[in-house]
């Protein structure tokens, strides 16, 4: 018995929305990661992009449990000495609410050229308006 491989021109992809209002961060993004990946498919590959589109909308309204919006820190560097910039979960909900899901999504993805291939997939778009009616997104699968 041969184990299946599938190939880029076989693939048939799907798009889904997905509203985030109210939904807990972790739990949405590795939901997010899955269908990115391509893991709730039969016909998945590990080394190939077997996964469908996802639009997340609403994504400002994003829940955290505990007291992450004050004690989780997002950080970047400069590249300069005493360059490491931090900013609270709360104050980047506020100031880019894309990138707090974009952040946890990337982080539950391969970290490689593949990662980065299926990270372009997902479009987040802070309000409910998005521009992929002529896509006919479905529903999001494994909505609660």
């Amino acid at each position: 018995m041969k184990s299946y491989t599938a190939r880029q021109g076989e693939i048939t992809r799907q798009w889904y929305v997905v509203d985030a209002q109210g939904k807990v961060l972790g739990r949405l993004a590795s939901r997010i990661a899955m269908v990115l990946r391509g893991k709730n498919k039969p016909v998945f590959t590990p080394h190939t992009d077997t996964g469908d589109f996802v639009v997340v909308v609403n994504a400002a309204q994003v829940q955290m449990t505990g007291r992450k919006l004050d004690n989780k820190m997002y950080y970047r560097h400069s590249g300069y000495i005493g360059g490491l910039k931090e900013i609270s979960a709360r104050h980047q909900l506020e100031k880019k609410p894309i990138e707090v899901l974009r952040h946890a999504v990337r982080g539950m993805l391969p970290k490689t050229s593949l990662g980065r291939q299926l990270l372009k997939k997902l479009k987040i778009y802070p309000g409910g308006e998005h521009p992929h009616q002529a896509q006919q997104p479905a529903a999001f699968p494994w909505e609660d």
